[in-house]
C-alpha cells in the first residue's frame, strides 16, 4: 500500500523545518501544502515531485544530517550536469537523481 501524500508532506516538513520550507522547494504556494497534508486533492505532477522528493530527503539522511542534505538539494552537482537536484526534482528527473544518489552513497565523484 502506498504512502499517503499526507504522509510524506508531513515528514518532509519535519526533515526542512516547515511546510513553507517544502513549498518552496516544490515551487508551489504553501496553500497547496497545507491542503495536501490535510488529506486535499492533488495532481499527478504534483504528487510525483512529493514522491520524488520525500525519497531524495530520506536517502540523503542516510548520509548526511538535514542541513547538509538540504545543502546537497540547491547546491550545483557535478554528477547532474553542473544543475541542482531541486530543479531536477521540479522536473521530474528521478532516474538522473536517483544515479547522483547512488553516487553519493558510493563515494563516488562526477
Amino acid at each position: 500500500m502506498p504512502v499517503a501524500t499526507a504522509t510524506k508532506i508531513t515528514a518532509l516538513s519535519e526533515d526542512l523545518g516547515s511546510q513553507r520550507r517544502v513549498a518552496e522547494l516544490l515551487g508551489v504556494s504553501p496553500a497547496q501544502v497545507t491542503r495536501w497534508r490535510k488529506g486535499g486533492g492533488i495532481d499527478l505532477v504534483n504528487a510525483e515531485r512529493v514522491d520524488l522528493l520525500e525519497l531524495l530527503m530520506s536517502s540523503l539522511l542516510r548520509l548526511y544530517p538535514a542541513e547538509a542534505a538540504e545543502r546537497w538539494l540547491l547546491g550545483i552537482n557535478p554528477r547532474l550536469g553542473d544543475r541542482r537536484p531541486i530543479d531536477l526534482v521540479r522536473a521530474g528527473r528521478s532516474q538522473d537523481l536517483l544515479g547522483a544518489i547512488a553516487d553519493e552513497r558510493a563515494g563516488g565523484y562526477a
